[in-house]
């Protein structure tokens, strides 16, 4: 096996706040794509693309305990902090170990920085600050740098005081002290390693450890997350990326999706160094023949047929706090997962029942204790038997709050921070075809939005739960694979029709009129019940005239006195129209679930 435990570092920030420049400092390691090679990149001096590059360290003692590595190798994925390339950053960030936040020291948080933060919070496990461009604050250890620095990460704190990388490290550093041209040595590195090195966490390098050597089994199938490819003359192409899961090793055979082509594994390389076998984590190089390098700049890599291609499905979302717009049913964003983003339309829907809103509010709160979100929930809660209230809209904490306050006085002084927000999911149709793992996560934008606003355009995330509707070889983008898919699933809308007693004719029947029109069908209403506002239940016994009048006969007898009160005299009929009923007119009566 590999004696050197990867890990990746994902680097991200607001444009210019010297990410490369960090990463050119730590890296001692270049990959095929690292450090602003693209040409734009350096013409405009930002960041256009992914950019690798890597680092070696003793492996530290809390690690060696655990596992057989004998170094320690971060690598660097420098993300680009242009708004116009969030899409990148999302790809990026789906790779990393640990996140590194670079900000600006004499700027704070900036619009880009909270989009990175966000997608730091969904995808990567733990966080580390770095605050960039200290020599700026003024000469190392005087009082005024001190005070400045002191104060930037009080403010910083309060910010992420509301995130799950509350208490998160800082560390203060240069990493191009004077400018590009200036020749001074960074400083603060060694501290930054340092917290690199106390972030990777023991049972990371335990568990590949035990992939590496063999002596344990990968049930995953394979995923490869592919940044980069490019032809060697006379012997094929190279793909180049990270192991998201499972285990691949020479002689393997692979697919492409998206090419929807099988190659076998002729070689491999980490770091330029050959090797046999790569686990979840390593990045490296691997080499396939007949391929045209063209055809896959980046995507996934996969065992054959792991990888399924759908139109539409269903996922666990949740509204992210920094969006100030609505996310309305029937709203169309761009929805990125993995590599691909595509827009898409959603149709919002929650749990019905008073009973599943209760046990879902147990759950929530109990996930919070375990730094788990509200999309954890809604997956665990998730089951294509059961049926959904259909929903107007992603709610997140300020419309819960604000709902609650509409509702009841008393919770008018309620905070975001205070409220409980309930799972909530989305049927999600793309306008083309999706090629992505099952249960990926997923980001919603308005990647359309003007990149100068001073906005956050990372609108929602979650994670795919079910895929409704599948391409394949039975019902590949057949009108009626879509409308089977469809059926199965239990989305419906409350709906009422409202009457009045006109008279009683006894203790057990009535003739009431105000529910129907006269040219209605009554015999699909036939046995339907009906209630009165005094509750009391009774069924549909019939039609009365031709001018919409109906007659209800009720379960038990009504007394006189009861039959005098203004609400025994209001009729609702209460039942749910199913969206992707075959029936357009069946109207259901039925308990939740």
């Amino acid at each position: 096996m590999s004696s050197v435990l990867n890990v990746n570092v994902g680097v991200l920030g607001h444009v210019d706040s010297g990410k490369t420049s960090l990463a050119r400092a730590l890296s001692t390691l270049l990959s095929t794509a690292s450090l602003d090679k693209h040409p734009q990149s350096q013409e405009r001096g930002i960041t256009l693309d992914l950019g690798f590059s890597a680092m070696r360290r003793p492996l530290p003692s809390h690690l060696a305990d655990s596992s057989s590595y004998g170094e320690l190798q971060f690598t660097l994925v420098d993300c680009p902090g242009h708004a116009s390339l969030i899409r990148t950053i999302m790809g990026g960030a789906q790779i990393v170990d640990v996140m590194i936040l670079v900000v600006d020291v004499t700027k704070g948080m900036q619009t880009q920085t909270a989009e990175c933060l966000v997608v730091g919070e969904i995808l990567a496990p733990s966080l580390v600050v770095v605050l960039n461009k200290c020599d700026l604050l003024g000469e190392e250890g005087s009082p005024a740098r001190e005070e400045k620095l002191a104060k930037m990460k009080k403010r910083l704190a309060k910010t992420f005081e509301a995130t799950r990388f509350a208490g998160c490290t800082m560390v203060p550093i240069s990493a191009r002290p004077g400018g590009a041209e200036d020749t001074t040595a960074p400083s603060g590195l060694d501290a930054l390693v340092e917290a690199l090195e106390a972030h990777v966490p023991a049972d990371l390098a335990r568990r590949r450890s035990t992939l590496a050597e063999g002596s344990g089994s990968s049930a995953d199938p394979l995923l490869m997350a592919v940044d980069h490819a490019f032809p060697i003359k006379g012997k094929g192409t190279v793909l180049t990326g990270t192991v998201l899961q499972g285990v691949v090793s020479v002689n393997d055979m692979i697919e492409l999706p998206v090419l929807k082509e099988t190659k076998k594994v002729k070689s491999m390389q980490m770091f330029h160094q050959p090797v046999n076998r790569a686990v979840q984590g390593d990045r490296l190089g691997m080499l396939v023949t007949q391929l045209d390098a063209k055809a896959i700049e980046r995507g996934i890599v996969a065992s054959p047929g792991a990888v399924p291609t759908f139109t539409a499905a269903v996922c666990a979302l949740e509204k992210i706090r920094f969006f100030k717009g609505r996310i309305a049913t029937k709203s169309r964003f761009h929805v990125t997962i993995g590599h691909e983003t595509s827009m898409a339309e959603l149709l919002i829907f929650g749990l019905g029942s008073q009973t599943s809103k209760a046990d879902a509010r147990e759950r929530v709160l109990a996930a919070k204790e375990k730094r788990r979100g509200v999309v954890d929930v809604a997956e665990e809660m998730f089951d294509i038997g059961n049926s959904y209230l259909y929903q107007e809209e992603l709610m997140g904490a300020a419309e819960v709050a604000a709902a609650m306050a509409e509702q009841d006085n008393a919770a008018a002084g309620s905070k975001p921070g205070d409220v409980v927000v309930p799972p909530q999911y989305a049927l999600l149709t793309f306008d083309q075809p999706v090629t992505a793992p099952e249960k990926s996560l997923l980001i919603g934008a308005r990647l359309d939005a003007d990149i100068h606003q001073n906005s956050c355009r990372l609108a929602f995330h979650g994670k795919l739960i079910d895929l409704v509707y599948a391409t394949g070889p039975g019902d590949a983008g057949s009108s009626s694979g879509a409308a089977s898919a469809y059926s199965k699933f239990r989305i419906y809308k409350n709906k009422e029709r409202n009457g009045v007693v006109e008279r009683w004719t006894n203790e057990y029947e009535a003739v009431c009129k105000g529910m129907f029109k006269k040219e209605t069908d009554m015999t699909l209403f036939q046995n339907m019940e009906v209630k009165t506002g005094t509750g009391i239940v009774g069924v549909i016994a019939g039609t009365f005239g031709k001018s919409g009048k109906f007659k209800v006969s009720f379960r038990t007898a009504v007394p006189k006195e009861e039959q005098s009160k203004p609400d025994s005299n209001r009729l609702t009929m209460s039942f749910r129209k199913y969206v992707f009923d075959s029936d357009k007119h069946a109207m259901r009566q039925e308990s939740d679930n």
